[in-house]
C-alpha cells in the first residue's frame, strides 16, 4: 500500500509513486543497538520493580507469565532471563533461615550442657517460638516484609532472648540446690532476686537499638530493620521471662537430690566449671583490691581500642556474591558498531569457553552501556551458575571477574571492564567506588578533561587503587555544518527547512503508525545510505526553498571536522565528569577513597571530588556512626540511672562498654571486613551484650550491699553467683552467631561481617567484663558508698 502512495500526478495522466523515488520495506524499529544472548540474536526487555512492590513475588509471576506466552512464540523462538536479582534475595533468605534453626539447635546444646536437665534446658527453649512469634507480628504490624535483614536480626536475636529465661532457671535451680527448697519457693525467691536485674538488660539491650530506628536515608533503612526485630524480641524476652519461665519453673523443675547425684560427662563438667567458679573467685578477690595495677592495664586495653578502631578501614557494605556480573566496553570514538560486536565475541568466547564451572550464561547489547548510547559502547550481562554448583572461592564472582579482566585487557580495539554490581544495585551499577571529578573554578571543558586524565594517570600508578576508569562517552569527532543564514534567507531558505531536510534525510523522521497483522508499526523516512555515507554526500542534498525550487546545501553551508565532547555532564551544578574505579583486593573502598582524595590535591587548583552512589553513602554513614554510638551509650546511661536512681552506679556498667568493643574490632578485622554498616550494628549488639553482664553482677552487688553486707564480700558473692549465668548465656550468644561466621553461598559476606564482629564481642566481653566489672563496682562504691541501714555502724574502708 505504501509503495503504491501518490507523489504528484502529471496532466497527462502520469502518476509518480511512492515506489519510484523510494525503497519501501518493513525492518526494525532501531538498528542502533545489537543483542545477542549466547551468540545468537536476541531482543532484551528489562523490567524495573515498582516502588513498594514485592520483588520475589513480581519476578514470580512475571516467569509464570512469560511460560504461559512462550507456548505462542513462533517456532525458534525461546525465551532466557539472563538477569535476575531475585535468585540471590530468595536464596539468601533460605541460608538464613537455616542459619537460624543451627543456632536454635546449638543454644539448646549449651543450655542441655551447663543445666544438666532436659526439663531445665525446654523451659528458655519454650521461650523462642512465643517470642519469635511476636516478634514476627509486631514486624508485620510495622510494615516490614521478611527479608534477609530482618532474618539476621533474628539469628541475633536467638542467643538474646533465651539469656532473661537462662538467668530465670539457673538462678531458680541454683536456689532450689543450696538451700533445699522446692520449685515454687524457689521461683519466688529467685524473681525477688533477679527481677530488677531482668529489667535492666531489657532496658540496656534495648535502649542500645533504639536510636537506629530514627536515623534517615538507606543507611536508616537497614538500621531500621535490625532495630524493630531485635528490640522487640527483646521486651517480648522479658515479657516472657516474667511471665511465662517462672511459672514454668514452678511446675516443671524437680530438685537434683529427687534423681541421684548427676554421672556421666555432664557431671564432670559441672565438677569441672565448680572448679572454674573458685578460680575465678579468687581471681577476683585479687583483682578488686589492686584497683591502681588493673586500672593501668584496663587504660592499656581501651587505649588498644582507640588504636584499632582508628585503623580499621571504613565501608558502606561487604561486596556480595550475587550471582551476577557486568562487563563494560568502550571502543575509541568513532568506532563502528561492527568493530564493537567483534569485541563482544571475544568477551562472549571468553566466558563460556574459558570459565563453563562459574558462568551459565551472557547477554550482550552493542551500542548501549550505562555510560551513554553509541556504536562504539557495549554491555554484557553474565550470569553465574548456581551457588551449589561453584562452591570453590575460585568460581566466586570475584574472582572470575579478576581473571576476565587480566584476559580482557589484552584486548586491543576496545577498553574491557568486568564489574561485579554493588550490594545494592539501586545505589549504583557498579562495586568499588565512584565520584564525580567537579570544575569549580570555571575551567574549560579542556582543562576538566586533562584533570581527569591526570587522575587516571595517578591512579594507575597507586598500590591501592586496581582500575580507575571515566564513565561517560569519550570526545568524538564531528561533523559540523556552518550554516550562512543570511544567504540562506536570500535563497528563501529557512531555519525550519533546514532542520526538517537533515533530521529526515541522516536521522530518520517519524510520520505516523499503520497495522501490520493486528500489531501498530511506526512509519520512518529516511536517506539511503549510499547517501548519506560521506561528508561530501550532504552536498548532494537540496532544500526546498519558499517558491518551491530545490537550493543545494553547498550554496549556503560549509561543512567542517572538529574534535569535541558528546555530552556535558554537571553535578550539582557544576561541570564535572563521572570516574569509577575499584580497590585492590585487601584493601576497602574507604582506603581507596582516601588514596583517591589524597591524589586530588595534587591537581590543579579549582578541581574537587564529590562522591556519589555507594560511596556516598558510606560517607555519609561513617559521619553518622559516631552520633549513632554517643546516642546508644547515651540512653543506656539514662536508662541505667533511671532504674538505679543513681548517677554513679550505671559508671560501673558504662566502663565495661570498651572491653566488648575491642573485640568486635578484633573479630572484624581478623575476619577482614571494614567497618560498614553490619559491623555497626555487631559492635551495637556487642555493647549490649557487655552491659548485660555488667548488670548480673553489679545488680546482685547492690542487693546485697542493701542488705548490710560489707563491699568486698558484696562483690566477691556476686561474681561467683553470676559467673555461671554470665558464661551460659554468652556461650549460648556466642554459638548461636557461629553459624554466622562459618556460612557461605549467597549473601555469606554480610553475615560473616555481622557474625564476626559479634562474636569477637562476646568473647571479649565475657573474658574480660567477669573481671574488670568487679572493680568498677568496688572503685565506684568508694567514691560515692551508699548511706549507712538505719542503726547499723560505718564500715570502715580498707
Amino acid at each position: 500500500d505504501f509503495e503504491q502512495i501518490v507523489l504528484r500526478a502529471e496532466t497527462d495522466g502520469g502518476l509518480v509513486l511512492l515506489n519510484d523515488v523510494a525503497r519501501v520495506e518493513v525492518g526494525a524499529e532501531d538498528y542502533t543497538a545489537i543483542s545477542r544472548y549466547g551468540g545468537q540474536p536476541a531482543s532484551g526487555m528489562a523490567l524495573r520493580l515498582a516502588a513498594g512492590a514485592n520483588a520475589l513475588d513480581t519476578a514470580e509471576r512475571v516467569k509464570t507469565r512469560m511460560e504461559e506466552l512462550s507456548a505462542f512464540f513462533p517456532e525458534g523462538l525461546a525465551y532466557n532471563i539472563p538477569f535476575d536479582t531475585t535468585p540471590f534475595v530468595a536464596i539468601s533468605i533460605e541460608e538464613v533461615v537455616k542459619t537460624l534453626f543451627e543456632a536454635i539447635g546449638l543454644v539448646f546444646l549449651v543450655m542441655l550442657l551447663f543445666l544438666g536437665k532436659l526439663r531445665a534446658t525446654l523451659i528458655p527453649t519454650l521461650a523462642v517460638p512465643v517470642v519469635l512469634l511476636g516478634t514476627f507480628g509486631v514486624l508485620a504490624a510495622a510494615g516490614f516484609t521478611i527479608n534477609t535483614l530482618t532474618m539476621l536480626a533474628m539469628v541475633l536475636a536467638i542467643g538474646l532472648l533465651v539469656d532473661d529465661a537462662i538467668v530465670v532457671v539457673e538462678n531458680v535451680e541454683r536456689i532450689m540446690d543450696e538451700e533445699g527448697l522446692d520449685a515454687r519457693e524457689a521461683t519466688r525467691k529467685s524473681m525477688d532476686q533477679i527481677t530488677g536485674a531482668l529489667i535492666g538488660i531489657a532496658l540496656v539491650l534495648s535502649a542500645v537499638f533504639v536510636p537506629m530506628a530514627f536515623f534517615g536515608g538507606s543507611t536508616g533503612v537497614i538500621y531500621r530493620q535490625f532495630s524493630i526485630a531485635i528490640v522487640s524480641a527483646m521486651a517480648l524476652s522479658v515479657v516472657v521471662a516474667l511471665t511465662l519461665t517462672p511459672a514454668l519453673c514452678a511446675t516443671m523443675l524437680r530438685r537434683s537430690d529427687a534423681h541421684g547425684p548427676a554421672r556421666g560427662p555432664l557431671a564432670a563438667f559441672h565438677r569441672f566449671f565448680a572448679a572454674l567458679t573458685r578460680r575465678y573467685g579468687g581471681a577476683v578477690d585479687w583483682i578488686v583490691r589492686r584497683p591502681f595495677r588493673i586500672g593501668a592495664i584496663y587504660l592499656a586495653l581501651a587505649g588498644l581500642m582507640g588504636w584499632f578502631f582508628v585503623q580499621t578501614p571504613t565501608g558502606f557494605l561487604p561486596d556480595e556474591d550475587q550471582g551476577i556480573m557486568f562487563v563494560f566496553v568502550q571502543a575509541p570514538s568513532g568506532a563502528t558498531a561492527e568493530r564493537t560486536l567483534r569485541v563482544m565475541d571475544q568477551i562472549e568466547h571468553h566466558f563460556l569457553t574459558n570459565e563453563p564451572g562459574a558462568v551459565d550464561s551472557i547477554f550482550t547489547v552493542v551500542g548501549f552501556s550505562f555510560a551513554g548510547a553509541g556504536q562504539n559502547v557495549g554491555l554484557g550481562f553474565v550470569r553465574m551458575k548456581d551457588w551449589s554448583e561453584r562452591p570453590r572461592p575460585d568460581q566466586s564472582v570475584q574472582a572470575t571477574a579478576g581473571r576476565a579482566f587480566g584476559a580482557l585487557s589484552q584486548i586491543r580495539d576496545a577498553f574491557v571492564f568486568p564489574i561485579v554490581p554493588p550490594s545494592v544495585i539501586e545505589l549504583g551499577n557498579v562495586s568499588g567506588f565512584d565520584f564525580y571529578l567537579q570544575a569549580r573554578g570555571n575551567q574549560t571543558h579542556e582543562e576538566l578533561l586533562a584533570a581527569r586524565n591526570q587522575m587516571l594517570g595517578m591512579a594507575a600508578q597507586s598500590p591501592l587503587i586496581a582500575s580507575l576508569r571515566p564513565n561517560g562517552l569519550e570526545d568524538a569527532a564531528q561533523f559540523a555544518l556552518d550554516v550562512d543564514w543570511r544567504k540562506a534567507g536570500a535563497m528563501g531558505v529557512t531555519a525550519h527547512d533546514v532542520a526538517e531536510l537533515l533530521s529526515t534525510a541522516w536521522a530518520g523522521s517519524y510520520v505516523n503508525d499503520f497495522l501490520d497483522r493486528g500489531r501498530i508499526k511506526k512509519v520512518f523516512v529516511q536517506g539511503e545510505a549510499e547517501a548519506r555515507r560521506n561528508p561530501d554526500d550532504i552536498e548532494r542534498w537540496r532544500v526546498t526553498n519558499a517558491t518551491g525550487g530545490l537550493v543545494p546545501f553547498s550554496n549556503f553551508a560549509d561543512g567542517l571536522w572538529r574534535f569535541g565532547p558528546q555530552g556535558l555532564y554537571r553535578y550539582n551544578g557544576v561541570p564535572a565528569m563521572q570516574l569509577q574505579g575499584q580497590p585492590v583486593p585487601g584493601v576497602t573502598t574507604g582506603e581507596a577513597m582516601a588514596e583517591i582524595e589524597r591524589l586530588a590535591t595534587q591537581l590543579p587548583p579549582g578541581f574537587d571530588v564529590a562522591w556519589t552512589g555507594l560511596s556516598l553513602e558510606e560517607r555519609q554513614t561513617g559521619g553518622q556512626a559516631p552520633l549513632l554510638y554517643a546516642l546508644s551509650l547515651a540512653v543506656v546511661f539514662l536508662s541505667l540511672a533511671a532504674l538505679y536512681e543513681s548517677w554513679v552506679i550505671p559508671a560501673a556498667v558504662m566502663f565495661a562498654m570498651p572491653l566488648g568493643v575491642l573485640g568486635a574490632l578484633i573479630g572484624a578485622r581478623l575476619g577482614g571486613f571494614a567497618n560498614d554498616v553490619f559491623f555497626q550494628v555487631g559492635l551495637l549488639t556487642t555493647i549490649g551484650l557487655t552491659g548485660k553482664n555488667a548488670i548480673l553482677i553489679v545488680e546482685f552487688a547492690r542487693a546485697r550491699q542493701e542488705e548490710g553486707q560489707e563491699l568486698f564480700a558484696a562483690i566477691s558473692e556476686a561474681a561467683r553467683q553470676r559467673f555461671r549465668p554470665i558464661v551460659m548465656t554468652s556461650m549460648a550468644f556466642s554459638l548461636g552467631v557461629t553459624p554466622l561466621v562459618l556460612s557461605t553461598g549467597a549473601g555469606a559476606a554480610g553475615r560473616n561481617a555481622i557474625g564476626s564482629a559479634v562474636l569477637g564481642g562476646t568473647f571479649s566481653a565475657t573474658l574480660l567484663g567477669v573481671l574488670f566489672v568487679p572493680l568498677f563496682y568496688v572503685v565506684i562504691r568508694r567514691l560515692a558508698p551508699l548511706p549507712p541501714l538505719p542503726g547499723a555502724e560505718p564500715t570502715p574502708a580498707t
